[in-house]
């Protein structure tokens, strides 16, 4: 069985994001990025996978601008067998994530398409939704759990909800979207960074995979959250009640 995993280029989770002057967007020029770490989560479960003999292969996939493919040799650095790179622009909209999605599974034929719960720079946590619709083929968001039968040619999945932990049981072909405790996401070691450069990274073009790259979203402005008020050490009960109903109007 293959198994494919979406992995998204973004800025690195450390940096102090800054909004462009014409409030286009968030700030990318020399900006350090890295891979999304629900992605990274993504493709340690597939690796997992693949060493316990479920899968016989792991298949990175980015679509974005050339520089997706220094995120692609990560991920072939930390063991997936090949990658394949969607040349596209570097704004893409879940639905459009989705629709190349469709388009790369109807290609490759995976098993199983396994993808990160949002990505850390626009939070939409759709794109994995949205694929296993297009695709009808059953899904397991907020994965903290996965299990993979074989002979049965199933997966059972233990999804965070609001009210604790759902079980659910899917038939392969199917899609699973990963959630934090899910695991910890192994480092590239040196010698397999060395490796990864002889790994074939696949480039392809919007036209092969017959995708129209026409969105019905536009981003209107981009602006950073108001700046929080300090807080203030109140001396007693009777002040703190005074403020409540008086400044803050909450009773």
């Amino acid at each position: 069985m293959k198994i494919m995993v979406a992995i998204k280029r973004v800025v690195d989770y450390a940096v102090k994001i800054r909004i462009k002057s014409d409030k286009t967007g968030v700030e990318t020029a020399n900006v350090k990025m890295s891979m999304n770490p629900f992605c990274e989560i993504a493709l340690e479960v597939a690796l997992r996978m693949k060493e316990s003999g479920v899968a016989s292969e792991v298949i990175a996939v980015s679509m974005g601008p050339s520089q997706c493919v220094d995120t692609l040799r990560t991920g072939l650095a930390m063991g997936a067998d090949r990658a394949i790179h969607v040349d596209a622009p570097s704004t893409l909209y879940p639905l459009t994530v989705a629709k190349l999605l469709k388009a790369l599974v109807q290609v490759e034929k995976p098993g199983l398409l396994i993808l990160g719960k949002q990505a850390i720079d626009d939070d939409c946590n759709q794109t994995g939704q949205m694929v296993a619709g297009l695709l009808n083929w059953p899904q397991g968001t907020f994965a903290s759990k996965v299990v993979v039968d074989k002979e049965k040619k199933a997966a059972t999945v233990d999804r965070e909800v609001d009210g604790g932990l759902e079980t659910l049981c899917l038939d392969l072909p199917a899609v699973i979207t990963t959630d934090l405790r899910l695991n910890q996401p192994r480092y590239a070691t040196l010698p397999n960074i060395m490796k990864a450069k002889s790994k074939p990274i696949k480039k392809m073009s919007l036209a092969e995979l017959n995708v129209d790259l026409r969105s019905d979203l536009e981003v209107v402005q981009v602006t950073a959250p108001p700046v929080r008020k300090a807080g203030v050490i109140l001396s007693s009960v009777d002040e703190l009640v005074d403020k409540l109903k008086n400044e803050a109007h909450v009773i």
